[in-house]
């Protein structure tokens, strides 16, 4: 199987046991959502995705590719959208993408192509003028994704990315990024605690206290509840104190 597979997967910070057999499939066309509470672990899984933690505990595996054993090809095969924003403010969007696009070694025609493709992708095109620091904060989002865009990786991870924004700002960049599933058949994990930003047919994988408490389509998970009550009564039930006696 291609696309991104996490098969017993374990962290630690010290003593503190963060990740614990942590395994989940995500197919190519696919969005799934990784829905957790803050505290849940998904950053840290996010970080041994993308090589800023390791471990020795379970394996990840990009595309087909072992990310301990290949990790260039690995991450070669990824895009990511951090929580926090790394774009340089003072530099204009096309400026940023530019950048970027050199330090993935394409420059010149190339580059300029890919540009144009990702800002009109995301809308963004009359916007590739204007300096980041007079953006508003949906686009500046929707600048990182196509930042994400520009070596057409097949894997595409998302951290919190609607953290901060409005409710027309989220919905508008969880649009986009369902239909970059859709359209062009690219993986897609998309780290929320947002139950508003899931659709009946996304794949999700619900993560509490660094375990996988349930996995499969929302709209199956959720049967005849809403999502948001359901996670609720999931990680509630997580969080009630053990009977003693």
């Amino acid at each position: 199987m291609t696309g991104l597979v996490v098969d017993a997967l374990g962290y630690a910070y010290g003593a503190k046991q963060a990740l614990r057999d942590v395994s989940f499939r995500v197919a190519p066309g696919r969005f799934c959502a990784l829905l957790g509470p803050n505290g849940a672990g998904k950053s840290t899984l996010f970080a041994l995705m993308t090589r800023l933690f390791t471990t020795s505990q379970g394996r990840i595996a990009i595309m087909g590719h072992d990310i301990a054993r290949s990790p260039r090809r690995a991450l070669g095969q990824i895009g990511v959208v951090f929580q926090q924003p790394t774009l340089d403010l003072d530099l204009t969007v096309t400026r940023n993408l530019s950048y970027f696009a050199a330090l993935q070694g394409i420059s010149g025609r190339r580059a300029a192509g890919r540009i144009e493709a990702v800002l009109d992708r995301l809308g963004m095109r009359e916007r590739a003028g204007e300096r980041v620091r007079d953006l508003n904060g949906g686009h500046r989002r929707r600048t990182e994704i196509a930042r994400s865009l520009l070596h057409d990786p097949a894997v595409l991870l998302l951290d919190e990315p609607t953290v901060g924004l409005d409710a027309a700002s989220r919905a508008a960049i969880t649009s986009h990024v369902h239909a970059l599933a859709g359209d062009t058949g690219k993986t897609v994990l998309w780290a929320t605690h947002l139950t508003d930003e899931l659709r009946d047919t996304d794949q999700l994988v619900l993560l509490h206290r660094g375990q996988v408490l349930a996995e499969g389509e929302s709209g199956m998970l959720r049967g005849n509840m809403k999502l948001d009550a359901w996670f609720l009564s999931r990680t509630a039930e997580e969080e009630a104190p053990c009977p003693t006696g």
